[in-house]
């Protein structure tokens, strides 16, 4: 589920005066999937808080890169039993017992499916609201003795033996669905008519309302992890959706009232069609999606960001409700890539100008959205006309991804930052260095650091040519702000789009970039100039004197 459908909050309180306490959780929204996780390290066992953090870092971890064969009941248990293991055996070889216990309440969300387990007595509660009615549901099961007097005392934790059965449970998810995880020490304070109350304001709340039956002087470590799922991810819709998908289409063919005019794309899935005399642009899943899990999930995805993001950046898209094949519709912008239209001659400076403005409030449009979009380059931007002055528009919606995602290589060599050969990941500052590049090529038909090769590991060493050198119409201002883009420190590249923006908005303001490589007379000649002159003049002043 992303990050725009759901909303989360956590907190956690020490015991008494305790500064920290053993409780730990974590909650992490990620591309596909939300887990979150809290733990109640064991107050009777020395290392519980380690256990605790220990146990949560790892579950989040492992989550994020379980293996996509694997179903989400066998990654849940797998994991909880790897984890479990651990604790066990490290305890054995350091303490000779049982130190590094804790409880465990885990959720993972994917799509409108909730899946979770626990280990001991740490809760997990949903509430749901219908019909007006508000329900509060205990999913997890406390692993505590029954007997009066004894509640407290735990029939099961993670590391307290070497193998471990985890209560597990799945549930469908409904949008205004909130889900509550907590240590014993939230719901041994507040009554479950209390809870129900205060999950709509969040965690802080809860566990402050805790804190106040007790003046600030908790009793326990308290801790509250509270989910709220705005809408049910409507990617899943497109996924589900039982439509045609063909190996091979052809010119003249009919696809719901859309007649193939020609292939615009090698690969024959992605077409130029006609409907009721309009021009339009029809993009087919490949055929290879099928039988590939993934590459059906990137299509759903580019669909979903296709049809969602509405502004003047990017072609109109849209998913026709009663479509019998699986696609999604574009309006067609005449003109040329941006690579073609500057492959005779450079762009001009204006529209240089122009066009950084465009990518830099695209990008920033994007943002808005927790979006980027990851493969900025003159192939993927249209120069067309609008009222006969020269527009862009920003075209493949398959790149966009969340910001600060791990996508590894994806994009475009010779537009990647330096750091994203590293496995850094996509962010504002990666995508001004491509921003910059495209800036750069645009201007001078050239890449600043030579083109890069798929799976090459580029060096970053030697000086960018100054722009100026192969194209003496750019003005200094603008060559500083295109050096400050692609600068290879990111100490020094800008920061965010608003900063680049600015500048090249206000020429004036734009501050001289120098390479590092380049020379203190370079850097500043005016003061080598008075230096000299003074120096000079001193000189004169002692000839003077002695003769």
């Amino acid at each position: 589920m992303s990050k725009q459908n759901i909303e989360t909050s956590g907190l956690t309180l020490a015991k008494g005066t305790q500064l920290k306490g053993d409780d730990f959780f974590e909650v992490k929204v990620m591309e596909n999937i939300t887990v979150a996780v809290v733990c109640d390290g064991v107050g009777s066992a020395l290392q519980g808080a380690q256990a605790a953090k220990h146990t949560t870092n790892f579950l989040i971890r492992s989550l994020k890169n379980r293996p996509k064969s694997w179903t989400m009941e066998k990654s849940i248990k797998h994991f909880i039993e790897n984890i479990n293991r651990v604790l066990y055996l490290e305890s054995m070889a350091e303490y000779d017992r049982e130190e590094l216990v804790t409880t465990l309440a885990l959720v993972v969300i994917e799509g409108d499916r909730l899946y979770g387990a626990n280990v001991g007595d740490s809760r997990i509660y949903l509430h749901r609201t219908i019909n007006g009615d508000a329900q509060l549901v205990q999913l997890s099961d406390d692993h505590s003795m029954d007997e009066e007097g004894m509640e407290n005392v735990l029939m099961a934790a993670m590391g307290l033996e070497e193998s471990v059965s985890p209560y597990y449970f799945e549930n469908n998810l409904l949008a205004g669905d909130k889900i509550l995880l907590c240590s014993d020490g939230l719901y041994n304070e507040l009554t479950e008519e209390e809870l129900s109350t205060g999950i709509k304001m969040g965690a802080s709340y809860l566990v402050k309302k805790a804190s106040k039956l007790h003046e600030g002087i908790l009793p326990d470590d308290t801790t509250a992890v509270v989910i709220e799922i705005k809408e049910v991810d409507p990617r899943l819709k497109l996924k589900e959706s039982d439509l045609i998908v063909q190996e091979h289409y052809k010119v003249g063919e009919v696809i719901d009232g859309y007649t193939l005019l020609k292939s615009l794309i090698q690969n024959e899935r992605t077409w130029l069609c006609e409907k009721r005399g309009l021009n339009y642009v029809i993009k087919f899943i490949p055929y290879e999606a099928m039988n590939d899990e993934m590459m059906l999930d990137i299509f759903v995805k580019e669909v979903w960001m296709a049809n969602r993001l509405k502004a003047g950046f990017f072609p109109k898209a849209v998913v026709p409700k009663n479509r019998t094949h699986r696609y999604y519709i574009m309006s067609f912008v005449e003109g040329a890539t941006l690579k073609k239209y500057t492959a005779k001659k450079p762009l001009s400076v204006d529209l240089s100008v122009e066009l950084a403005i465009f990518l830099l409030k695209m990008s920033h449009f994007l943002m808005k959205y927790d979006l980027v979009h990851g493969d900025i380059k003159p192939e993927n931007i249209i120069v067309t006309e609008r009222k006969g002055k020269l527009v862009f528009k920003m075209v493949d919606f398959g790149s966009i991804t969340e910001a600060y995602s791990n996508v590894t290589r994806a994009g475009t060599p010779s537009y990647l930052a330096p750091e994203r050969f590293s496995q850094a990941p996509v962010n504002e500052q990666t995508e001004i260095y491509a921003i910059g590049v495209t800036l750069y090529e645009s201007l001078t038909q050239k890449f600043p650091f030579g083109e890069i090769e798929p799976f090459q590991n580029p060096s970053f060493e030697k000086s960018i040519k100054v722009p100026t050198k192969l194209n003496p119409k750019i003005p200094a201002w603008l060559e500083s702000i295109i050096l400050r883009a692609l600068d290879t420190d990111t100490d020094k590249r800008y920061s965010n789009y608003s900063q680049m923006q600015y500048e090249v908005s206000n020429p004036l303001k734009v501050k001289p970039y120098f390479d590092k490589n380049t020379s203190f007379i370079e850097r500043n000649p005016m003061l080598v100039c008075r230096i000299g002159f003074v120096g000079m003049l001193v000189l004169n002043m002692i000839q003077l004197f002695w003769f």
